[in-house]
């Protein structure tokens, strides 16, 4: 596909390809535990992007992959064949391989792996459906994923791409913004602790715009994140109240 009209994306109105304003990010969904046999697991949904987050572990690694000190964590980003509209070899991407490390790096600050002498944790990432954004969406069910294994964690992680169309800035892009626009700028925090864990930039922007896209993306990482820990809550509110009935009537 080539490339498109710049203000087929934006027009001058500031109305997006699908309807939303700059500073709009896409609809956002998360289930926590869809997975029987994994010990986390989390489906996310934003936008058009279908990500499915499952974990394994934390568990005892083999020796040779083994740190006295603290655990590993290893992650695979996988996008399947029809996730796309041109359908994609089923074995790994170099791009997959180098997400697959972004993923893992953004994650790393938040798992107290200091916690997990000589264990690891595996998480397993597949894109079922792709629409622009899917590191992001990928860090964001990941990390829920984890804190489902009961992975222990400073914090979740969220991310969200800032973007750059028509010399103007736009948050969460989606795939014809990511394919024909004029930056990509991925950035994933600590919400509750305002603490960046990965930056990446394809394109260019300015000293200012830069800074501006932190400020953009840290009021759409606060909804998200509050949309993560609603699902988290979900998932274990009623296996907290059956405990508490449970307490109370030994009493």
């Amino acid at each position: 596909m080539g490339k498109i009209a710049q203000e087929s994306l934006l027009s001058d109105d500031g109305v997006r390809s699908d309807g939303r304003r700059i500073d709009e990010a896409r609809p956002f969904e998360v289930q926590v535990g869809v997975l029987t046999q994994a010990n986390g697991s989390a489906l996310v949904k934003q936008g058009k992007n279908l990500i499915l987050a499952g974990v394994i572990g934390p568990y005892e690694a083999e020796r040779h992959s083994q740190y006295l000190d603290r655990g590993v964590l290893r992650t695979r980003y996988h996008m399947q064949p029809y996730s796309t509209n041109e359908r994609k070899s089923p074995t790994f991407t170099r791009r997959e391989i180098e997400l697959s490390r972004a993923v893992r790096e953004a994650l790393e600050p938040a798992v107290i792996l200091t916690d997990l002498p000589r264990a690891q944790i595996d998480v397993f990432i597949e894109v079922l459906q792709a629409d622009g954004g899917t590191r992001c969406a990928s860090v964001n069910a990941a990390s829920v994923a984890l804190a489902d294994a009961g992975v222990p964690m400073r914090d979740l992680v969220t991310a969200v791409a800032i973007g750059k169309v028509r010399d103007t800035l736009v948050v969460d892009i989606n795939d014809l913004e990511d394919e024909n626009g004029q930056a990509d700028f991925p950035i994933a925090m600590m919400p509750s602790k305002g603490k960046i864990t990965l930056l990446q930039m394809n394109g260019l922007l300015t000293q200012e715009e830069i800074q501006k896209s932190i400020e953009m993306a840290r009021g759409v990482i606060r909804s998200l994140y509050e949309v993560q820990v609603e699902a988290l809550k979900r998932r274990y509110a009623p296996l907290a109240a059956s405990g508490n009935r449970e307490g109370g009537s030994d009493a």
